[in-house]
């Protein structure tokens, strides 16, 4: 089923592709920009993850440079039965995490330096389930490649500017065309970037809730990155927005209302979902031992796969040129890596 929604989401985004080529040159363009948007598919496939992490500065991590954050990733998914994704750290301080790849073999998820500092143990693993989820769903494939075309068809149509205006290009509707090409593509674009990303949010909610175990750590998370993400520029989002809807929560500012025009659902409507989750999960086991809420003091929380140590992993000292992440919120409250 997964591969049906794929391969229709590719038919849509080629035929909306060749439909901007239409506007602006006719049947050549059209054609143009139907071999533009075959080596693109099959370009994305292959390298968008690639494409993706670049575009945010990712930069791989293990367990020696950071080795909290990374068994976090391996246990969790250890717990989904998932294949061991690389783990990416983002220098920037806008807490927000993704996840991308052709598929769970192939996955990686990255996080940034503020989402590690700002949320404690029990959040940040919440947020990696989340991300480990759309990767067992298979989501990352799509939503990484209709980022790459959505900002491609973007990209053609203010080429349209330059290319639309001239009768010798074949181009049957004139400058109306052209204007529908600068205008309503890439807005079409982003209508299903849209459709893809609140469906699937709501899926990997609640996913990412049982592969960590507790619906509430999520649920804390996704108030706290809410609460920072309108607040704190990410650069490397507003740059590239065709990607937006990769983030857990929408990285670009000004994005707060749950309407047509926005990537992600609304904060308070997924937080509410989990916490119903929650107490669903409650009431069907009365008798289990309740697990401490997601502000508990990290030396006493149990974490998603059992029992924490006593003596939490004492990170190696890290040489000059290593980021240096996780020991202040810059709140007032200590990150786990504190």
């Amino acid at each position: 089923m997964n591969m049906i929604r794929t391969a229709m989401l590719l038919a849509l985004m080629t035929a909306l592709f060749m439909g901007v080529g239409y506007l602006i040159g006719g049947t050549g363009g059209m054609m143009i920009a139907f071999f533009i948007a075959a080596a693109m598919n099959l370009f994305s496939y292959w390298n968008a993850d690639k494409m993706v992490l670049r575009m945010h500065h990712a930069v791989e991590i293990d367990e020696r440079t950071a080795p909290e954050y990374f068994g976090i990733v391996r246990d969790l998914a250890a717990r989904a039965g998932l294949p061991m994704p690389r783990v990416y750290l983002i220098q920037n301080d806008q807490p927000n995490a993704f996840a991308t790849g052709r598929n769970p073999q192939n996955a990686a998820v990255a996080a940034t330096t503020g989402l590690l500092q700002r949320l404690s143990y029990e959040e940040v693993a919440g947020v990696m389930a989340h991300e480990l989820a759309h990767v067992q769903n298979r989501d990352t494939l799509t939503m990484t490649i209709t980022a790459t075309l959505a900002g491609a068809i973007s990209m053609l149509g203010n080429f349209a500017f330059f290319l639309g205006g001239n009768r010798d290009n074949n181009n049957p509707f004139g400058f109306i065309g052209v204007l529908v090409a600068i205008i309503v593509a890439p807005f079409a674009a982003m209508m299903v970037q849209m459709a893809i990303s609140r469906t699937r949010e709501y899926s990997a909610d609640r996913r990412g809730a049982e592969i960590c175990g507790n619906p509430l750590w999520l649920a804390s998370a996704l108030k706290k990155i809410a609460a920072r993400a309108h607040e704190i520029v990410n650069p490397d989002a507003e740059r590239n927005p065709a990607t937006a809807h990769l983030f857990i929560i929408n990285p670009l500012s000004g994005e707060r209302m749950d309407n047509l025009f926005s990537t992600h659902p609304n904060t308070e409507n997924r937080v509410a979902a989990l916490e119903a989750m929650a107490q669903h999960m409650s009431a069907a086991a009365p008798r289990s031992t309740p697990r401490q809420a997601p502000e508990a003091r990290a030396d006493e929380a149990a974490g998603p796969w059992g029992t924490r140590p006593a003596e939490p992993r004492r990170e190696p000292p890290k040489k000059a040129s290593e980021p240096r992440w996780g020991r202040d919120a810059g709140d007032g409250s200590k990150g786990p890596w504190s």
